[in-house]
């Protein structure tokens, strides 16, 4: 009984087939069929491989939402060489809620030359190019995130104070990282150290002769948020030079949060954007003002997350599938088109030929005529007229 319940269930099974086999002895092949399958065979492989190749490529995701880490800290990166000593001039921050944060310990000073060396003319020209080219095609920074920012260090070479041959220093650096609440502040670099006032702050520049005063200024980086390699920002590269001795240089930066997140980088850094201003200081004109450098930098208050992503496997196989599928049932509906349009022209070049061999003009037949019995019988005694003629009597 169990057998029989067995053989029974196969047999539906096999009813229910949706893909009946075909007797090899019913199956013909062709050459044409042949030169298909190859074709459909070639196209299905290099279709594959692009899909493979495009599962393996990531797209950058870019998300934008509102800045709620209020309460973190903003962090400053710079490298600014300036044309005067470091004993005339103090760097400091003062913040839009009117604290006033020193930059010493986080800031360092050191003692270099403003010329620079034919290896840092190379970098800054180096850095010049890149930005250019960062200008006109922005995938170069999608590549920059993807890749981790495993590139080469874009600090730039630093020039001894102490080279031989030369004089002292004539220009001071000032370079490393300060942190600074996460609200709209002003960086500047002026004449004289910063000193402490209930109202803010000052910089005690009395003993310092306005005749000296030199703010020609390089800066060879200015980034905000992590310090990471590979970056090459706006301002990197700059340098200004100036014969006036009250020149102010302003940079007003606006600072988008950016926060990194790729297969091989985590960073929270800031994309800037940066509108130049100078002037020179002139009290009897009405230009008035500080004589400095002077970097008022404010934060927008949305954050643009950077993700990398790739497309999920599932979608890889339904995109095979509708390759595989696609190109067969496509190259079998043309392969059948096309042999049925050519046994069609052939049936009619067929056709044409038989009509032409079988216009042969056929023997004239003569009518029939009504011939005397005696007379047909004189014309031919002995035999039988092969034309049709109707025997009529002269009696009559």
């Amino acid at each position: 009984m169990r057998r029989l319940n067995r053989k029974q269930t196969l047999k539906v099974v096999k009813e229910m087939d949706a893909f009946p086999k075909i007797p090899d002895s019913y199956v013909q092949t062709s050459t044409s069929g042949a030169t298909v399958s190859i074709l459909s065979f070639a196209l299905i492989g290099i279709l594959v491989l692009s899909e493979l190749i495009y599962y393996s490529e990531t797209t950058m995701k870019y998300e934008y939402n509102v800045d709620t880490e209020l309460e973190s800290k903003l962090k400053i990166n710079l490298d600014v060489t300036v044309a005067m000593k470091c004993e005339s001039l103090g760097a400091d921050v003062l913040d839009l809620t009117g604290n006033s944060i020193s930059t010493q310990g986080s800031i360092k000073e050191d003692s270099v030359f403003f010329e620079m060396t034919p290896q840092q003319r190379r970098w800054q020209k180096m850095v010049k190019t890149v930005k250019s080219s960062l200008d006109k095609e922005k995938a170069l920074q999608h590549l920059l995130f993807k890749t981790g920012f495993s590139s080469k260090p874009t600090a730039a070479p630093v020039s001894s104070g102490n080279q031989r041959n030369k004089p002292a220093a004539n220009a001071c650096r000032f370079h490393g990282t300060i942190e600074v609440n996460k609200v709209a502040g002003n960086f500047h670099i002026t004449a004289g150290r910063s000193i402490p006032h209930p109202r803010g702050h000052a910089h005690l520049s009395a003993g310092i002769n306005t005749k000296d005063y030199n703010f020609s200024h390089r800066i060879d980086h200015l980034s905000f948020g992590d310090p990471v390699r590979g970056i090459i920002n706006p301002l990197d590269g700059e340098e200004k030079v100036t014969q006036s001795t009250m020149q102010m240089f302003q940079y007003f930066i606006q600072i988008v949060p950016t926060r990194v997140n790729t297969w091989q980088a985590r960073a929270d850094t800031g994309q800037f954007a940066v509108t130049e201003r100078e002037r020179i200081i002139n009290h009897d004109s009405g230009s008035h003002g500080v004589a400095g450098i002077f970097f008022k930098y404010d934060l927008t208050s949305i954050m643009v997350k950077v993700t990398e992503e790739r497309q999920p496997f599932s979608q890889l196989l339904i995109r095979l599938c509708g390759i595989v599928g696609g190109i067969f049932a496509t190259s079998g509906m043309l392969h059948g088109l096309v042999g049925f349009l050519v046994d069609l022209w052939m049936t009619r070049v067929k056709g044409n030929q038989q009509e032409l061999s079988n216009h042969v003009h056929p023997q004239a037949q003569l009518p029939p005529q009504d011939i005397p019995l005696q007379q047909l019988d004189r014309d031919l005694p002995e035999q039988e007229s092969p034309l049709p003629v109707n025997l009529i009597s002269t009696d009559r």
